[in-house]
């Protein structure tokens, strides 16, 4: 009995961190798919920013909480790319959607992964090259 008390905690610890670790995957997953759908989109709409983000953020909503978009032209902010440049063929949009806080409920796992914190910092960036020369 006592062997079957302390493997079968050890196995139930086991069980709840790989659904814990697996469910952190499906979401990363679907932020990598929200950043893709708004890198598209700017691909062909360069100068709109907020649409970018809005795409990025619908795209993410089924799934996901508390999420952020930056998204990014050649480097610089969207808003500050799109004023100062006249032709964005070529160039690079880069989206990323992050969590900063997706929490973890194994507490051991998390102590382990992020040195006590008990959450992650998932981030998911992806880069497209701009398609059109204007908005």
């Amino acid at each position: 009995m006592v062997e079957l008390a302390i493997s079968l905690v050890l196995l139930v610890t086991i069980i709840a961190a790989v659904v814990d670790l697996g469910l952190a995957f499906i979401n990363f997953v679907a932020m990598r798919d929200a950043a893709q759908e708004g890198a598209l989109y700017g691909s062909l709409h360069p100068t709109n920013c907020t649409q970018i983000a809005n795409h990025a953020l619908e795209s993410a909503s089924t799934l996901l909480e508390d999420v952020q978009v930056e998204v990014r032209i050649d480097g610089e902010l969207c808003g500050s790319a799109a004023a100062t440049a006249n032709s964005f063929a070529g160039h690079t949009i880069q989206v990323t959607v992050s969590q900063p806080d997706y929490p973890i409920t194994v507490p051991f796992v998390g102590s382990i992964l992020t040195l006590g914190t008990n959450t992650l910092n998932l981030r998911a960036t992806i880069q497209d090259t701009i398609l059109t020369p204007f908005d």
